[in-house]
């Protein structure tokens, strides 16, 4: 069992983004919770959405021991968002548990990446299944973001990690083994052949993507070995 935290709209132009704010509170939870990874989720953009630079929202993925962690979850985080809220940003926070995480809010996700979606619609789907939804903050348009960035999270087919396991220590060229070591689930290249040995030349560090609700290093070859190639 799952426990996903989204968050968005926590940033301005000028400020820490809302993925290294991400970061920050899951190292937090850390402390406390089994953090399993954080996700980036692309939305919709389009001139009729404000957004800073992407439009994407990040989520956190806790593991649920069963013992009411939620509550604790929302809290920790809030107070950590509301602790480092940027003027001029419209942030938003919401907790759910993935039993309780339906089909529509699936859909809600779906269609925020391809279309205008609103406040209303997010609130109404978070009343009604029950999650922990609030906006810290300006237009609070950031509830937004965080609905959608969990029913994209909990799809298991959506957006990439920024933080699994050590991968961000990683760097330059890399074994598959290493790769594999740090967290990541697979390596495979987009047609789908499994890569089980070799060297990847990395573009920063590895950022695999959600798929099948495990993590995905993609690849190419490059020479004799591999290069990453970043999806999601």
């Amino acid at each position: 069992m799952t426990i996903y935290l989204g968050i968005d709209d926590t940033d301005t132009r000028e400020s820490r983004g809302t993925g290294r704010l991400a970061r920050t509170i899951a190292a937090e939870l850390a402390r406390s919770y089994t953090v399993t990874g954080v996700t980036r989720h692309q939305l919709f953009v389009h001139p009729a959405v404000p957004y800073t630079s992407h439009n994407s929202s990040a989520v956190i993925h806790i593991r649920d021991a069963g013992n009411g962690a939620a509550a604790g979850i929302f809290a920790t985080a809030k107070e950590m968002m509301l602790a480092d809220f940027i003027e001029g940003s419209d942030p938003g926070i919401c907790v759910a548990a993935d039993r309780d995480i339906r089909s529509d809010l699936h859909c809600f996700g779906l269609s925020a990446k391809t279309s205008i979606v609103t406040q209303g619609e997010a609130r109404r789907l978070a009343r009604e299944a029950g999650l922990l939804l609030e906006g810290l903050g300006g237009t609070e348009d950031g509830v937004i973001g965080a609905v959608a960035g969990i029913g994209l999270a909990a799809s298991g087919n959506d957006g990439r990690f920024v933080v699994k396991g050590t991968t961000r220590s990683l760097s330059g060229n890399q074994t598959v083994a290493a790769i594999l070591a740090s967290g990541v689930d697979r390596v495979e290249t987009r047609e789908g052949t499994v890569v089980g040995e070799g060297t990847v030349a990395l573009r920063k560090f590895p950022k695999p993507a959600l798929v099948g609700g495990a993590a995905v290093l993609y690849v190419e070859a490059d020479g004799d070995g591999y290069r990453d190639i970043v999806v999601g």
